[in-house]
């Protein structure tokens, strides 16, 4: 049976773009020059984990600890964050949120052999991107949600409710969606950069910033030279092809650093002056500067959008307390709320209604509401087969290190 699209231009563009994710197994790059970071992965094998008898405890312990991402939800003048303080007051559980994931691979290392055992890792949940959330469901490492503990999960757009990591989203849902493409100092660059090839202009030399998210940095490389990254029409070959322009302006010291998170300390200092950024970074380091001295554009040739996802790891006994937070977060209001601080795509259908009352200025924001136009620039990097994947992150890495 064909099903129509439906009508909301953005759900349309994702339902698009997620089709295009489905792949067949690719040819991989050739074992040798594969480093030992790759073998470290290779061992990982997917596993079977039963919890240890982790009887739940949500109902006497009203705590939880969430992990995520730096500049990633609402926050006040006074470093506090009034939709978690709402949530203890709607509900009595009191959040130890986290801001200490730089990139998904440092945060993983941390918690990885606690997984391997069962064992609680410390976080009662993390928000980590979709490409890692389907390696732990793979693996095994993360527990099934009870839908009926997060009514409002009907209020996910469709278009998320189905990745091929987690059919019907019975073990993870998605937190935010971001783009990532370019940034630059609109004072050191007045010019400003509309293609990739921009940042490799000699006036930049050493002041030039990418991510350490493989799939971020290689993707928007590989748009730039032509490859449809959603598609199933690339392989070894087009990502080798990548990989050399990266190596090239990391030897040549165009690139001053390949960073997660931190590379916006570079950007606030000065070090850096352009990058390939994530799209709501820029607008904390706006408000930091006072005025709009960053601008952000998906390049000409294509951005990457991405996103990340709840997950309860195995081993945590508040996995209840979790999902009232998830339901909580998935409240139209409250998600207008995150998304009008945040600037990233929220994934709650009806707050950008909510936006339209609340936050008019910001209804109609491309970074946090964007239209089908907008969304046509932006591409999904395809699920990796995990061989791929080993060998891709392998080679990245090897780049990241200055190995020949």
């Amino acid at each position: 049976m064909t099903r129509s699209l439906p009508r909301d231009p953005i759900i349309r563009q994702l339902v698009v773009q997620a089709h295009k994710t489905q792949f067949s197994r690719r040819h991989v790059l050739q074992a040798a020059g594969i480093g030992a970071s790759a073998l470290a992965l290779a061992a990982c094998a997917p596993v079977e984990l039963g919890l240890k008898s982790t009887t739940d405890q949500s109902g006497n312990d009203k705590t939880l600890t969430w992990d995520n991402w730096a500049s990633y939800i609402d926050e006040d003048a006074a470093g506090n964050h009034p939709t978690l303080a709402n949530f203890r007051g709607a509900t009595g559980i009191k959040v130890n949120y986290r801001p200490t994931i730089e990139n998904n691979n440092s945060y993983y290392a941390t918690i990885k052999d606690k997984l391997a055992r069962g064992e609680d890792t410390g976080a009662d949940t993390f928000c980590l991107t979709e490409w890692m959330v389907g390696r732990l469901i793979r693996f095994g490492y993360v527990q099934t949600l009870d839908a009926e503990s997060i009514p409002n999960k009907k209020n996910l757009a469709p278009a998320l409710l189905n990745p091929d990591f987690d059919p019907g989203r019975q073990k993870s849902l998605p937190w935010q969606n971001g783009f990532t493409g370019l940034a630059w100092n609109a004072e050191k660059v007045p010019g400003g950069l509309t293609t990739l090839n921009d940042l490799w202009n000699p006036a930049l030399k050493g002041k030039v910033t990418v991510l350490s998210e493989m799939r971020d940095t290689m993707g928007v490389i590989m748009l730039g030279q032509g490859v449809d990254i959603s598609g199933a029409a690339w392989g070894a070959d087009q990502f080798s092809a990548a990989i050399d322009v990266l190596d090239k302006h990391v030897t040549s010291g165009q690139i001053l650093g390949i960073k997660g998170n931190e590379y916006t300390k570079d950007l606030a200092s000065g070090a850096a002056v352009a990058a390939l950024a994530w799209s709501g970074d820029i607008t904390v380091l706006n408000a930091q500067a006072g005025y709009e001295k960053w601008k952000f554009t998906l390049p000409s040739e294509g951005g990457t959008l991405w996103g990340d996802s709840f997950m309860v790891p195995i081993g945590t006994r508040r996995k209840v307390n979790v999902e009232k937070l998830i339901n909580y977060y998935y409240e139209p209001e409250i998600a207008a709320e995150v998304a009008a601080w945040v600037h990233y795509i929220t994934p709650v259908v009806g707050a950008q209604e909510i936006a339209q009352d609340k936050y008019p200025a910001l209804a109609n924001n491309q970074l946090i509401f964007p239209n089908a136009e907008t969304l046509a620039k932006a591409h999904i990097f395809r699920t990796l087969a995990p061989a791929d994947e080993q060998t891709f992150n392998a080679e990245f890495q090897r780049v990241q290190q200055g190995v020949k």
